[in-house]
């Protein structure tokens, strides 16, 4: 086998570096994130805190992030898989939403949450429900630990199911 026969060397491609708008967009393809957490986020991965504030702000503007939008998504979400106004309200907070932000995200809900208490028991409980005083606590105890209120609760765990 002569030096002509062999095979070429294969070239590496370099990876180019990505740019902090880069690795930002590629965090909001896969979900929304809020400002906080895209922010907190790109940090970790090594970007100096200004890049990351300018990657963000840059993303804002384009559209491609946006906290209104990230909070009635999560309000939405969250409602779907059976956690209350309590819990909801708390998980905007720790992403880094004002109370007014909160409180418009937390308006766009179109259910009624003892209806998604109730159905929360109801799946966990049966079609009749908690019957038994120990039942009704357990259940109780769940839609607590789930975010609803006090009236939720003690319309769903006193639920007939003939209303």
């Amino acid at each position: 086998m002569s030096d002509s026969d062999a095979p070429a060397p294969r070239r590496k491609r370099r990876i180019s570096e990505q740019t902090p708008v880069q690795r930002a967009l590629g965090l909001l393809v896969r979900r929304e994130h809020s400002r906080k957490e895209l922010t907190r986020k790109l940090q970790a991965r090594g970007i100096e805190t200004e890049a990351a504030l300018a990657a963000v702000d840059k993303l804002s503007e384009a559209g491609w992030q946006d906290d209104t939008r990230f909070a009635e998504n999560l309000v939405r979400i969250r409602a779907n898989t059976g956690y209350g106004p309590i819990h909801i309200r708390a998980e905007l907070g720790t992403h880094g939403l004002d109370s007014e932000q909160i409180a418009a995200a937390m308006d766009t809900f179109e259910g009624d949450w003892a209806d998604n208490a109730r159905e929360l028991v109801c799946r966990r409980f049966g079609p009749s429900g908690p019957e038994e005083l120990p039942q009704r606590r357990k259940a109780a105890d769940l839609l607590a630990r789930r975010g609803f209120d006090g009236d939720s609760i003690r319309r769903a765990t006193r639920y007939d199911p003939d209303d």
